[in-house]
């Protein structure tokens, strides 16, 4: 166990002085505070710089929840009221060892309290004061209505689908259904999935790109909490037996949260998947994107044109609509009518004129788009070109003198040229119309808090010679808790941006096949998404592991 005081540690490592551990000494005497909040509250250190010191002078690990699943059962061993008392949060149990996080693992009396209680050998581990909040909510909070769940169960072993079970405030389904949304907002979650198994729940969310699983519930509480999301999402209960899509709205922490939910039939019961978007977050100027500033220069002239189609391309979840709404907030001034035919609305636009497709009322994004050219727009964003029949249309609108915004699902810029000509559009049709394409995706980027330098290998210099640029240094994140030791925190985007000149326009309409395509706008400067990743792993912003994995050139550049 360790011997020295938290006091001793931080003043031999020159954190604090003697002066500022003498006043909160003197202080603890009056108020019988811990003395690391004493020394927090006076400002004398950070809770960075305690946690840094523990774990690299005493070797104590840092626990983080953002990337952290606790075993429910913990909850047991040490009980909500001890967990309370001695702000400690039971994380792992390893035989009879029990790793319990703390904001002091120095503090010995709630050590040996906590193992003369459980009967476990403690191992502490420190943890922030937010996290420790969040985590005793996270497991007791669940947990209680998990319990409260488990006492409903039915003789037969299944929870009763009353109606009041799934729509009173405080049943234990809604506290259990809300409290799961609530973290995974908390947690900067995109994408919540709940996963029914042959015998378990799994609840999964999706943090910064990456799925992880977040806790497992009984298969038996599997019908009333599909019950209640589907309820929340305006669903029909009573069908399982076909696809269906909701939408919620709420609020949490006073922020306003849109949910879109989707409901997919499965061998073990209704899958259900949750976006959560954050609508009070706003939207980004287009100089906040993370383009380069040849990228933003190009942008800004294709979306400031008077008329012709610009075009967004990337996979699902790549950025694509935030650089569009950037777009039409740059754009939004009272001469300009802006009109968008949208699958869903995700963010509102004050002074935008938005429409909702509806498929099943007839509502296509085609007969949206023909609506909206009666409307006399200067400006039209279509959500998605999905067919023939909508590319046509986007294009001939774009020709007669309107400006139209509207995205693909295609692998790079010049992709997009050829994935219209597939869809039936001319390619004179194309030349005439198209302003310019902007290709992205979405990469990690390095954590902050423990972004390290280093030499970069043989195949970074390569790699970034390639592009005519030299980098004595790179960097990379080691892991620390604030990233659950996985080096990145957040994403950003890496964009390709294609601007179309008189020869390229030529080239489309002779019809030249894709490499050409791709050769000709290499020679003209354009980077793609590969080499614009480079740039910014060269500015410290992300690792070539990133770029790699999001592009999927490492074939094509070693080959």
């Amino acid at each position: 166990m360790f011997k020295k005081k938290l006091g001793e540690l931080l003043l031999e490592s020159g954190i604090i002085t003697e002066a500022e551990l003498q006043a909160a000494l003197e202080e603890q005497r009056h108020s019988r505070r811990k003395l690391g909040d004493i020394l927090l509250s006076q400002g004398a250190m950070t809770e960075h710089q305690l946690i840094e010191v523990l774990e690299f002078q005493l070797g104590i690990p840092h626990v983080t929840l953002s990337r952290f699943q606790i075993d429910p059962k913990l909850a047991q061993i040490v009980p909500e009221t001890l967990a309370r008392r001695y702000q400690a949060l039971p994380i792992r149990a390893d035989g009879r060892k029990l790793m319990v996080a703390m904001t002091d693992p120095l503090d010995l009396l709630v050590i040996d309290d906590l193992r003369m209680s459980t009967g476990f050998t403690i191992e502490p581990a420190i943890i922030s004061q937010g996290e420790l909040q969040l985590g005793i909510a996270r497991l007791y909070g669940l947990q209680n209505s998990m319990n409260e769940m488990i006492n409903d169960l039915n003789g037969e072993g299944h929870i009763e689908v009353e109606e009041s079970a799934i729509t009173d405030e405080d049943s234990p389904v809604v506290r259990l259904v809300q409290q799961m949304i609530e973290q995974a907002v908390r947690l900067g979650a995109s994408d919540i999935h709940v996963d029914p198994m042959d015998t378990q729940v799994v609840i999964r969310y999706r943090i910064d790109g990456m799925l992880r699983n977040e806790r497992s519930i009984p298969k038996t509480m599997q019908g009333v909490v599909t019950a209640r999301l589907k309820i929340m999402g305006n669903l029909n209960i009573a069908e399982r037996r076909l696809p269906q899509d909701g939408r919620i709205k709420l609020s949490v922490d006073g922020k306003g949260i849109d949910i879109r939910l989707s409901s997919l039939p499965t061998v073990h019961g209704e899958k259900i998947v949750m976006r959560l978007l954050d609508t009070t977050s706003g939207i980004k100027g287009i100089e906040k994107l993370g383009m380069t500033q040849h990228n933003l220069m190009l942008f800004k002239r294709m979306i400031e044109k008077q008329h012709g189609i610009v075009l967004l391309t990337g996979p699902t979840g790549s950025g694509k609509t935030t650089t569009l709404y950037s777009a039409l907030q740059h754009l939004n001034q009272e001469q300009s009518n802006i009109i968008t035919v949208e699958d869903p609305v995700e963010y509102m636009l004050e002074g935008v004129n938005q429409m909702q497709v509806h498929t099943a009322a007839g509502l296509t994004f085609a007969k949206g788009l023909r609506s909206i050219l009666r409307q006399d727009p200067n400006i039209i964003m279509v959500g998605e070109i999905r067919d023939y029949e909508t590319a046509e249309i986007a294009i001939r609108a774009s020709l007669t003198g309107h400006l139209v915004f509207s995205t693909l699902h295609t692998n790079d810029a010049a992709s997009t040229v050829v994935r219209l000509r597939d869809m039936g559009i001319e390619p004179y049709l194309i030349s005439s119309s198209l302003i310019g394409v902007v290709a992205q995706r979405l990469v990690r980027r390095i954590c902050p808090d423990c972004r390290t330098a280093y030499t970069p290998d043989l195949q970074e210099r390569i790699y970034l010679e390639r592009i005519g640029v030299q980098a004595d240094t790179l960097y990379r994140g080691t892991g620390c808790g604030t990233c659950g030791k996985s080096g990145y925190r957040g994403r950003m985007a890496i964009h390709e941006v294609l601007y179309l000149d008189d020869e390229l326009r030529a080239a489309i309409v002779k019809g030249v096949p894709i490499q050409e395509l791709r050769r000709y706008t290499g020679e003209q400067g354009m980077r793609s998404l590969f080499e614009d990743g480079l740039l910014k792993m060269q500015e410290g912003k992300t690792t070539l592991q990133e770029i790699l994995r999001e592009t999927g050139e490492e074939e094509e550049v070693c080959g």
